[in-house]
């Protein structure tokens, strides 16, 4: 029996020109860069760290929130967004 891959979600808490931060809330991991290839990057070396050998059964993915509309406190976030888009790409 095969056993699925699970999702890590990064959630993307600082969006500055070359200054990227994401937290990974659950596992409690926060990540910086200053690209998004560079954040996707640290985000799978950051559960190498946290998971060891078997990091190899989680997949990163990166949320930006979506900002338009929403009252301060609220949090949504954008769906069909490659984790890899092109630098600042919104969705």
């Amino acid at each position: 029996m095969e056993i699925g891959m699970q999702d890590v979600i990064f959630e993307l808490i600082s969006d500055q020109p070359g200054r990227l931060a994401a937290a990974a809330r659950k596992l409690h991991l926060q990540i910086s860069a200053t690209n998004l290839e560079e954040l996707q990057h640290e985000a799978r070396e950051a559960l190498i760290s946290y998971f060891g050998p078997s990091h190899v059964a989680y997949r990163v993915r990166l949320r930006r929130p979506v900002r338009h509309g929403l009252q301060p406190g609220q949090a949504q976030f954008a769906r069909g967004c490659a984790p890899a888009a092109a630098p600042l790409k919104r969705c």
